[in-house]
């Protein structure tokens, strides 16, 4: 309906009359229109309808359905009205009504272009009848002005926002400020206008297919609404969680801005934290509380990306404290940690989840809450990534929990045993007994209980405790937190002590004890002094000894856990030498290899003894890691110890457990009594195939090579180089380590990615051993671990162990050592496998930062001179250079997609591009240079990175800024920067020239600056060298034309370079003469920076008094002083004064400047942090705090003026153009006088069209017409075949401009002064009617861009903007038809003034 409304009003409303029986057609219905359509129609041509009704019943209907409030009123009403009504008039308008207005913003916000502009065409409409009927706006007639300025103001950003161009619509968004300002009265608090007008322009911004237009949108809404305090309304609140939520799910948004700091939170996570702030502080309590409530559920309605879902919770966690969440908050709170995270980034789901308890402890009313919901809330939370106790997030929950314990909503009734403890405690304690309770029904329950609620209750313990602790800090009472810990466990403890004794415990009771040990050992780390307080531990020792047998996989894993947790117990309690565990291991192990030795006589396997087995290894694998990681316990002098080595050495690798039956093994289960293995035949049965058998029989061979690992670590020292040799020592797989090696292949091809990790393990020590006479066998291991890692996702935890355990296996220091001697087909595949890695670093983040990592701290602790690379470790970096110089270089351009996501990772890691250069950066620093074999790696390092720069400027002799070119370019110079006080005069001498020949290469800015500083530094540290200096300025004017600027820039700082000279006279003479050469260079840009040179030289040479010179000082002094006071409308005096307030020329000082945070471009916070992790130290630099600008180059963006134009453009405006530095040098070609033919006094500039046929019509259009000339961006175009085709030749018969587009405000100003009249074709808020306008005989008309137009700066310039009346729905004509139509419309003109005159 409203589209056919919309479109009858856009089709007839121009021929209306007051005719209440009008009939209409509308689109696809016929008849009568209704009585509101008419009513809208009248509307929209100024003509009011008579009413049906009286005047008076209408406007009292309408107050009562609206209610009129504008300027007097400080709060809209509850009905959200869209507009004032009821004004006085005989009749009533129909624009009174909100139904109309209602119409016109869902039009103007519709998914429909079509219907977008039907309803502007209506607004517009109905904008010019109110001007001719002021009393529209009578509820405040005096401001009827500003209101028909703000529907101008807001029709046209919503024609612009039709652009959907960036460039067009940010020179616009001003006008959103002024349409605030338009639209609230002078008395605080009231509205002229409707905010949801301001919402509908939003809206079209945040639904924008541009993104950059929503990101513009969402950051200028934030911005506007955090900074004015604007009134409430009920639709706005709607607003917040429907438009601007959606657009927030945007996850490109959150991208850092130019010049943040790495790690820093980007602008629209802090602006959202603000504006979250101002808007809540607006809002009554309850409203506050609805509003938090819809804006969580919100969090919970969609699949979030983790990025949004991280600065959504970050903005609330900012929120001031306040009791605004009840249950139905907290539980979607809990909804988001559950279902929303499940699939996102750990380390973005770790950092979300610890906003979200922040928020909870900042919001929740502890009075509407009970601690029931408090704890399923808190068990959502992951200790592994979140909640982990002992952290500062800890403390902060113990803290709240203790400020409102007892404040709590009741949900159980307190005991009179539990009177005298505070509600946490009664909780807790009633908690641990239900826990333990065990249904009859499910006694003996042969599944294992789920692990869900152990963990609630051992969080909750320990919660309790650490509250306790936290009361009773100041408090007389002694130990006070074990009390109440012990009061907390004695009901588990009840149960553990009976497990031993009471043979009729239910297995679900002891299942669940355990699980809750397990736990509370696992969270929290006792420490206890006295061992009297753990007295019943070594029982539980005892215990798990005598009821240990049994065949069932998840108790087992259960079981052993907790062995490992009770021996750190036992060793923190002081129990190095406890009988119990000495006993204990000494049972586990003789029965595991009693179990794993015995054979079966029976052809067909029983699961039973299968299971047993698996059982066995894993407690072996047990033991062995105790024996190596608690050497303490002193268990090698333990028998069961040698025979554990004996055993593990004999084993067969590898071993394939057959797949038992599971059917007879069913009723052996039943006649046993075994009903605790039900469950595990109940999912052997289920799985048809041998997935789930297989899985068991990779535990089994993982626990196998976990063994072996302790055998091999134990004795790697003895491990055979070659078969030939002997081992004193009986132990099979020590002694043959190759057949060992075999077998950790063969295992790497069997076993699934996360079970490959001991193999590695394995295979890092045997490869050094194995390298020289297996060098095949060693190759294919590397290939084989490449093909494992190369097939996991970055996103999974197995992928960085992995990856760490096989860069430690190919980067091995002896490894590298033994592949660079030989020179063979290992050093071979370590160059191949450096090479892949580097290339999985730029699609993977983090992957160079652990290959690096490894390999600095590996080399850099040697500082042995020995020439020997077996002896000296640091020799590996020579002979793996490469790798250190890809280092240095590092650092890919991402895709814009990738950006966002990895400046969320800076907020909680490392794994970021910069740590790579970091870490090469501060391994370069550390190397002493009167160490010989640093110094050579140093000067091979110097030459490499000078051949790259060589390789890089052949291959590419242009490159854009920002490019990838130009960042490794940009990190290569700064790498040498630093390495600079480590090179010598006799190296330098060797090097020097290929530095100085980088300076004629054809660089970007900030790499010339590099080049320029290190020749600054190395002159002044070596004078000797200024012979070879001056010989750069002999070359022919072709070779110099791009690099002299180079040279001469370096002269600017000719003071530095002659602090150690003791000669300056005869060096400034030199000088002297070399620059008063380039003084009358024809380039300006020469000639600027030999005159600041120039003035550089000749104050020396007055602070030094040369009298030879003074035959010269009327000619310098006069030079000097006519730039100075040069005159000119042109860019020279600008360029003159810009080029000496240049940061290089005005304060940059090469000695005083040189750190290492200037030289590397890494803030001073940041590179100690880093490199604080690499344990090194920071003491040997020296982080100086200034400014970087100079050296970013075109990484440092400069900020967008948000300055309201005069005069924007409707459809399309560039927000920036360069000004350029060079002169203006125009070629003229007058081929005009060359013909003798007679042209009119038109120009036609079409420098900003790049289009060879559009230019060709043009050119033919105007040589037709007679205009004087053409400009164009660049000759060129003509040679263009398309142009040819275009122009018929119609560019030799006219006069041929060239004028860059960085060139036109200049000579747009010398036209002008030259009494040219500039006209702009280009559609503007003031452009002229085309059929309007009278063209000056001295025209010059200048024709937009084919898709951006003309700039806004130089719409500025422009004396008047034409435009071409359209009819149709396209927004647009083409520029050559645009141009065309102007130009005839000049002849046609001319013709007739001509006509007129005779």
């Amino acid at each position: 309906m409203l589209s056919s409304i919309l479109s009858s009003c856009s089709r007839h409303g121009a021929a209306l009359t007051g005719d209440p029986g009008l009939v209409l057609s509308t689109e696809g219905t016929s008849g009568p229109l209704t009585r509101p359509a008419l009513q809208l129609l009248a509307a929209c041509v100024g003509l009011p309808v008579p009413a049906q009704d009286s005047p008076t019943h209408v406007a009292n209907n309408c107050r009562r359905e609206h209610g009129p409030w504008g300027g007097g009123v400080s709060q809209p009403p509850a009905e959200d009205a869209l507009f004032p009504a009821a004004g006085p008039g005989p009749a009533v308008e129909p624009r009174l009504s909100a139904g109309f207005w209602r119409a016109l913003q869902s039009g103007l916000v519709g998914g429909d272009g079509l219907g977008r502009k039907r309803a502007r065409y209506l607004l517009r409409r109905a904008v010019d009848a109110s001007e001719r009927q002021p009393s529209l706006f009578w509820w405040s007639a005096e401001e009827n002005e500003k209101l028909v300025q703000f529907w101008e103001n807001f029709i046209l950003i919503m024609e612009t926002l039709e652009g959907n161009q960036i460039h067009v619509i940010k020179p616009v968004l001003p006008k959103l400020n002024r349409l605030y300002e338009l639209s609230v009265s002078g008395k605080k608090g009231c509205w002229l206008f409707h905010p949801s007008w301001h919402m509908c322009i939003y809206k079209r911004m945040f639904e924008s297919e541009n993104k950059t237009i929503t990101k513009e949108g969402v950051i200028h809404f934030l911005e506007l609404y955090e900074a004015k305090c604007i009134p409430d309304s009920p639709g706005f609140s709607e607003f917040i969680i429907g438009p601007l939520m959606d657009a927030l799910s945007e996850s490109s948004l959150y991208s850092r801005s130019p010049g943040q700091l790495i790690g820093a939170c980007p602008p629209i996570g802090i602006k959202l934290q603000k504006f979250l702030v101002a808007y809540l502080t607006l809002l009554s309590e309850e409203e506050k509380s609805s509003f938090l409530l819809k804006f969580i559920q919100k969090m919970t309605s969609r699949h979030w990306c983790a990025v949004p879902i991280l600065f959504l919770s970050m903005a609330l966690a900012y929120i001031p404290a306040c009791k605004a969440l009840g249950m139905e908050g907290l539980h979607a709170l809990r909804d988001v940690l559950q279902c929303t995270m499940i699939t996102h980034q750990i380390l973005l789901r770790g950092a979300a989840q610890c906003y979200l308890l922040q928020t909870a402890m900042n919001l929740v009313d502890v009075e509407k809450v009970s601690l029931p919901e408090i704890s399923s809330f808190l068990v959502s939370l992951r200790p592994e990534e979140s909640l982990r106790r002992g952290t500062i997030l800890w403390m902060e929950l113990c803290s709240w929990l203790c400020t409102n314990d007892g404040h709590f909503r009741k949900s159980i009734e307190s005991d009179l045993e539990h009177q005298e403890r505070s509600s946490l405690s009664t909780y807790v304690l009633t908690l641990v007994e239900d826990y333990l309770k065990t249904p009859p029904s499910e006694r003996e329950s042969c599944f294992m209980p789920d692990w869900f609620e152990a963990k609630l209750v051992a969080t909750m313990i320990l919660l309790a405790a650490d509250v306790e602790e936290l009361k009773n800090k100041h408090s007389e009472k002694i130990n006070i937190k074990w009390i109440e810990l012990k009061a907390f466990l004695y009901p588990l403890l009840d149960v553990l002590l009976k497990l031993g004794t009471n043979v009729y415990i239910p297995t679900l009771k002891a299942d669940k004890s355990l699980q809750l040990l397990l736990k509370l050992l696992q969270t929290c780390s006792l420490k206890c002094s006295n061992p009297q307080d753990v007295e019943n531990f070594p029982f539980l020792m005892l215990i798990f000894f005598s009821s240990f047998e049994v065949s069932d996989l998840d108790r087992c894993n259960l079981y052993l856990a907790l062995v490992s947790e009770l021996v750190n117990l036992s060793l923190n309690i002081g129990w190095k030498k406890g009988p119990s565990i000495w006993n204990f291991i000494f049972s586990l192990t003789n029965a595991s290899i009693h179990t794993l030795q015995e054979a079966s006589n029976e052809q067909e396997p029983k699961l039973r003894e299968q299971i047993q087995k698996v059982v066995s290894m894993a407690s072996l694998t047990v033991v062995c890691e105790i024996i190596d990681q608690k050497p303490e316990l002193q268990l090698e002098s333990m028998q069961p110890v040698e025979t554990l080595k004996r055993f593990i050495s004999s084993a067969q690798l590898n071993q394939v457990l057959k797949k038992p039956s599971s059917v007879e093994e069913k009723s052996r289960y039943v006649c046993y009594g075994l009903e605790h293995m039900v469950s595990f035949c109940s999912l052997f049965e289920e799985s048809t195939s041998c997935q789930g058998w297989g899985k068991i029989v990779a535990c089994y061979i993982h626990d196998q090579w976990v063994c072996l690992h302790f055998l091999l670590k134990k004795y790697q020292n003895h491990i055979p180089r070659s078969e030939d040799e002997t081992l004193e020592l009986d132990l099979p797989a020590v002694q043959r380590p190759r057949r060992t090696f075999q077998s950790a292949l063969e295992a790497l091809t069997v076993l699934p990615s996360e079970q490959v990790l001991p193999v590695f393990h394995c295979m890092k020590i045997l490869i050094p051993k194995l390298l020289v006479s297996s060098e095949t066998l060693c190759i294919e291991a590397f290939d084989l671990g490449w093909k494992i890692i190369s097939s996991l996702s970055n996103t999974q935890l197995i992928f960085w162990s992995n990856l760490k355990a096989f860069v430690q296996v190919v980067f091995h220091t002896e490894v590298l050592a033994v592949a660079a001697s030989s020179k063979g087909q290992a050093y071979a595949k370590i160059r191949e496998m450096i090479s892949r890695l580097i290339e999985m670093s730029t699609t993977r983040t983090g992957v160079f930062n652990i290959v690096l990592g490894y390999c600095c701290q590996s080399w850099v602790l040697s500082t042995s001179d020995d020439t020997h690379i077996s002896e000296n470790p640091f020799l590996n970096a020579g002979e793996y250079s490469e790798l250190l110089m890809e280092a240095c270089i590092f650092g890919t351009v991402f895709r814009r997609d990738q950006r966002y996501k990895n400046t969320s990772f800076a907020l909680c890691t490392n794994r970021d591009e910069h740590y790579v250069r970091i870490c090469v950066i501060k391994f370069l620093c550390l190397l002493d240079e009167s160490n010989n074999s640093h110094k050579i790696f140093v000067e091979d390092l110097v030459t490499k990175l000078l051949d790259k720069d060589e390789l890089i400027s052949k291959t590419r002799t242009r490159y854009y800024a920002n490019s990838l070119q130009h960042r490794v370019k940009n990190r290569l110079w700064q790498t040498l920067l630093v390495l600079l006080p480590k090179l010598d005069q006799n190296f330098l001498t060797e090097t020097l020239d290929k530095i100085l020949q980088a300076g004629f290469e054809n660089n970007q800015a900030s790499v010339k600056y590099l080049i320029e500083w290190i020749i600054i530094l190395i002159l002044h540290t070596y004078p000797q060298f200024l012979s070879k200096f001056w010989g750069c300025f002999c070359y022919d004017e072709e070779k110099l034309k791009t690099s002299i600027c180079t040279f001469l820039s370096v002269l600017s700082h000719f003071d530095i370079i002659l602090q150690n000279t003791s000669e300056k006279r005869p060096v400034l003479k030199k000088a002297l003469i070399v620059v008063l050469q380039w003084c009358f260079n024809h380039n300006f840009s020469v000639r600027l920076y030999a005159l600041i040179a120039l003035k550089k030289i000749w104050g020396m040479c007055k602070t030094l008094h040369v009298e030879e010179f003074e035959a010269l000082t009327p000619v310098i002094e006069s030079s000097l002083h006519q730039v100075e006071n040069m005159h000119g409308t042109g860019n020279a005096k600008r360029n003159w004064q810009r080029i000496q307030e240049h940061f290089f020329f005005a304060t940059f000082h090469p000695l005083k400047d040189y750190s290492l945070e200037r030289d590397t471009l890494f803030g001073a916070c940041y590179f100690t942090r880093t490199l604080s992790e690499l344990h090194y130290n920071i003491s040997i630099f020296h982080i100086y705090t200034t400014n970087p600008d100079i050296f970013l180059g075109s990484n440092s963006v400069e900020m967008d003026n948000q300055t309201e134009w005069t005069d924007v453009q409707k459809k399309i405006i560039p927000w920036k153009n360069s000004i350029p530095d060079l002169d203006l040098e125009l070629v003229f070609q007058d081929r005009a006088a060359k013909l003798g033919k007679s042209n009119s006094r038109l120009i036609v500039v079409a420098s900003l069209i790049d289009k060879p046929t559009n230019l060709g019509g043009l050119c033919r259009t105007s040589e037709i017409f007679g205009a004087s000339a053409l400009v164009v961006g660049s000759l060129r175009y003509i040679h263009d075949k398309q142009f040819q085709q275009l122009s018929v030749s119609a560019e030799q018969w006219l006069p041929l401009l060239e004028v860059k587009p960085s060139q036109l405000v200049d000579y747009l100003q010398q036209k002008k002064l030259e009494g040219y009249t500039i006209i702009g074709v280009e559609q503007t808020a003031k452009s002229s009617d085309l059929t309007e306008y009278c063209f000056p005989e001295k025209s010059l008309l200048l024709l937009g861009n084919e898709h951006e137009g003309i700039p806004v700066n130089l719409i500025q310039l422009l004396d008047v903007c034409v435009e071409i009346p359209q009819q149709g729905i396209i927004r647009s004509l083409n520029v050559h038809v645009s141009g065309a139509l102007l130009i005839w419309e000049y002849t046609r003109q001319q013709m007739i003034k001509q006509k007129q005159l005779k």
